[in-house]
């Protein structure tokens, strides 16, 4: 997917009544965070924003530019109107292409699973982890197909798929799909109800 452009203008103004300006006029407030602790106001075009967010995830490097300077960065925060869900102010965070950083992957996982065609049920503990490398090693996300998986078999995060100069900081032996076998746990549950004393299951009723 090739990265997603936003044009931003350096903003002069600051303060919620220069925010309620902007946002009459179509535009949205923004920060942009360097490396280096330096913040950048900035405003941009909310139509543009609001399209281009769309599938964005946290690990997604957006290229911004400000009049005609470009910077790699994350899209770190949206705040947004809870009543009608507008966005009212955008947090990016700029990164170096020369110094590694951490960040957190989502794990897609698709296919349907052999152990659920026997009967057994898929659990999905894990959604994401976290990972570091350089920004241009940085996967957006990391697909798992989980056809293969058996009844009582698990995927972690040990056996995903990193790209190479991808370092896993997230705990390897988290579990991130597995199969329960829930037709043994049935025929065990009906079992014991049928050895159940007579006299007991009447008592219940009772």
């Amino acid at each position: 997917m090739s990265q997603v452009v936003f044009a931003a203008r350096n903003r002069a103004g600051v303060g919620s009544g220069d925010a309620r300006r902007m946002r009459r006029n179509g535009r949205i407030p923004a920060v942009i965070y360097g490396h280096s602790g330096k913040a950048v106001s900035i405003d941009l075009d909310a139509l543009e924003f609001t399209n281009g967010v769309k599938g964005i995830s946290e690990s997604t490097i957006v290229k911004v530019t400000i009049e005609g300077q470009s910077h790699d960065a994350f899209v770190k925060d949206t705040q947004r109107n809870i009543t009608n869900g507008q966005i009212l102010h955008v947090d990016f965070y700029e990164v170096d292409s020369a110094i590694a950083l951490r960040a957190k992957v989502s794990v897609h996982t698709h296919g349907n699973p052999a152990g659920v065609r026997d009967g057994g049920i898929l659990e999905l503990p894990l959604h994401e982890i976290e990972v570091e490398c350089l920004p241009k090693d940085l996967p957006e996300r990391i697909n798992v197909d989980i056809s293969d998986l058996k009844a009582n078999q698990s995927i972690h995060v040990r056996d995903l798929p990193l790209g190479e100069g991808v370092r896993l900081i997230s705990a390897g032996d988290q579990v991130v799909a597995l199969v329960k076998f829930a037709k043994a746990e049935s025929a065990a549950d009906a079992a014991a109800d049928s050895a159940e004393p007579a006299d007991s299951k009447e008592q219940a009723k009772s």
